[in-house]
């Protein structure tokens, strides 16, 4: 788009630049007024051949001759210039469109985000930030392209379209967020999405509360609304400041080094049936042990440092992303 504005504005100040010389020569040489120095210019220009306004002298005529050969080779540049620039716009979309349905058909556990409005936006950017694979769907085409500047993988299309959701994949992909606008509309979204792929992981916001048990009823795994979780921040950063601003730096890497990372244990793992104690992660790998999440769901918090890992636990970690990658690779 940067380039056809360009392209344009060079061709303007081209014709431009041929008009104001010619009626500025027609007016000094032969004393045309200036309306028809221009029409004179105009016509010789796009080789209308009106025939002369008035009467020309020599030095006129030479001037016209030297005017007529300019003039037209800027008219065919011109010309030329927008048609291959139409034509690159054209080639350019098509296999634009092709080079990004080949990639989507190679995505594997990937994430699917419906919407690219601020919630969506801010989902994509995590996704991007913690190099996940995933595919935006938008149908503005300016969002759309706006992720694509930002080196997201996005499509134009309607999500609430069951064909639009096989397009980028959803049978093998690992998680949806449905970020629409509306609450029917991310409603329909996970309703076509657990009819689809009844294994897929689904996050949706709300905008109203009360639709957050609807939601859950159509197969939400995850359901965010926005506007009270804002709220919810607002009022701890009064009450416990300190506390959002830990928060704000795990979740936000403001200038600290820290992240927190959930990480899996396979069943093949050598750390299988080991303590926490026997692994010695913060002496190793410099990180802490939040939570551990059980294969059957229990979530527990604080685990002691007699807590037995077993094959499929995931740990929840906190620590530098450097030592998060190392414990990730051991672990695996």
């Amino acid at each position: 788009m940067d380039q056809l504005k360009r392209r344009l504005t060079y061709i303007a100040a081209l014709i431009a630049a041929t008009l104001l010389i010619g009626t500025a020569g027609f007016t000094w040489i032969d004393g045309y007024d200036p309306f028809n120095a221009f029409y004179m210019t105009l016509i010789t220009v796009t080789t209308v051949g009106y025939g002369e306004v008035q009467q020309l002298s020599r030095a006129g005529r030479i001037f016209n001759s030297f005017l007529i050969f300019v003039g037209v080779t800027v008219m065919f540049i011109a010309i030329g210039a927008m048609t291959q620039t139409i034509i690159e716009l054209e080639l350019g979309a098509f296999f634009g469109k092709r080079r990004i349905k080949r990639m989507i058909e190679k995505l594997s556990d990937h994430f699917i985000v419906c919407g690219f409005g601020r919630v969506g936006r801010g989902t994509a950017s995590e996704l991007q930030r913690s190099g996940a694979a995933f595919v935006v769907v938008d149908r503005d085409d300016d969002r759309v392209e706006r992720a694509i500047k930002a080196g997201m993988l996005a499509v134009v299309a309607d999500a609430s379209h069951d064909e639009t959701l096989r397009e980028v994949g959803i049978e093998r992909a690992k998680g949806l967020v449905s970020a629409l606008p509306s609450d029917a509309e991310n409603l329909f979204v996970i309703l076509s999405a657990r009819a689809l792929n009844p294994k897929l992981y689904l996050a949706a916001r709300v905008v109203e509360e009360e639709a957050e048990t609807k939601m859950r009823r159509a197969g939400a795994d995850v359901v965010f609304a926005p506007y009270t979780t804002t709220g919810q921040r607002l009022a701890q950063a009064m009450v416990r400041p300190h506390v959002h601003q830990f928060l704000e730096f795990t979740t936000k890497n403001l200038g600290l080094k820290v992240a927190i990372e959930q990480v899996r244990v396979p069943e093949s793992s050598e750390f299988v049936s080991h303590t926490l104690q026997q692994m010695q992660l913060r002496r190793d790998f410099g990180v802490i042990v939040l939570a551990i999440r059980k294969a059957d769901g229990q979530m527990v918090f604080n685990p002691p440092a007699e807590a037995l890992i077993a094959g499929s636990d995931h740990l929840i970690v906190m620590g530098e992303p450097e030592s998060l990658r190392k414990l990730e690779t051991v672990l695996t």
